[in-house]
């Protein structure tokens, strides 16, 4: 197997689990997780995490790597991934395969992303929480111009990941990014489809969730870590969150999860689109044979003297 990568990204609940585990079975690939939240242990039903039978099929990487209460940073798994990816590399003997929908890992790796190695302050974060985002986005155009003229005044998120960088460091953000591409060479796809069939896609989803037992698998990161658990507001664990609270019934919960997830799938879509994916239709009957004969292709290629 010559040096490459095959990235599977785009929208959640798209079938990027499904797809590689269909290629597994045409192709000795190892699939290295690039989701956010699959990195932790007991997580598993409310993240639609692959199950044991699934990761039985092919070699599975970073998928229960963290406990819930631990913290994984881009930088951290960028780190993971290239060491992953090199070690298969040298063997020579399975194609290593990026499979997620959380942009940032999947561009830390195929993009070669820069990332200042500074973990998250908590301390500092509420300090800057309490200011406000009209006050912090003020600062920032005062410590580092150019990243407040890439970042929304409204992106608090941002703003404050700025800042924690700019006090940490001593050197603005901006100045720390830039990219370093891999040397290898990188096929990189997506799936996606129609928003309506997605629609159903989540709807079923979700409705197979909860038939699994999110609800049991709430209450049992309630009991061990507690409801203020930072996971538990992630999508999907924070609506039943709520429905455990008395605030609606399972129903409106489950609406709630629909709902959120659609809003969260467009936000994928609109920041994958942006990428240069060769994409598939993801409800397409042809789609494993594309998939292959597109594969088929770039390892000739990349095999050819």
């Amino acid at each position: 197997m010559p040096p490459c990568l095959l990235a599977i990204a785009g929208p959640t609940a798209t079938g990027k689990t499904g797809l590689s585990l269909a290629l597994a079975n045409r192709l000795p690939i190892s699939i290295l997780s690039a989701d956010s939240r699959l990195v932790y242990r007991e997580l598993d039903i409310g993240t639609a995490k692959p199950t044991l039978e699934e990761r039985s099929r092919a070699p599975h990487h970073l998928i229960d790597i963290r406990d819930p209460t631990e913290t994984m940073t881009v930088a951290e798994y960028q780190q993971a991934a290239q060491a992953l990816i090199h070690q298969l590399h040298l063997e020579r003997e399975r194609l290593p395969c990026l499979v997620g929908g959380t942009g940032l890992y999947i561009s830390s790796v195929v993009d070669g992303l820069q990332i200042p190695p500074v973990a998250p302050q908590p301390g500092l974060r509420s300090q800057l929480l309490r200011l406000g985002q009209v006050q912090c986005y003020g600062m920032l155009q005062g410590v580092d111009p150019v990243a407040s003229g890439r970042i929304h005044p409204n992106d608090s998120v941002r703003t404050i990941r700025a800042l924690e960088v700019a006090y940490v460091t001593g050197q603005p953000l901006s100045g720390q990014q830039g990219q370093r591409p891999p040397e290898y060479p990188v096929l990189y796809i997506g799936l996606d489809c129609a928003p309506e069939a997605l629609a159903n896609r989540i709807q079923r989803r979700t409705e197979h969730m909860i038939e699994q037992g999110l609800v049991a698998e709430v209450e049992h990161l309630c009991k061990e870590y507690g409801d203020d658990l930072p996971l538990l507001q992630t999508l999907g664990y924070a609506e039943i969150l709520g429905y455990l609270a008395g605030n609606y019934s399972l129903t409106a919960a489950r609406q709630l999860i629909v709902k959120n997830t659609r809003q969260f799938a467009k936000r994928q879509r609109t920041w994958f689109r942006k990428r240069a994916i060769t994409w598939f239709d993801a409800d397409s009957g042809d789609l494993l044979d594309d998939v292959w004969q597109t594969i088929a292709a770039f390892c000739a290629e990349v095999s050819s003297p």
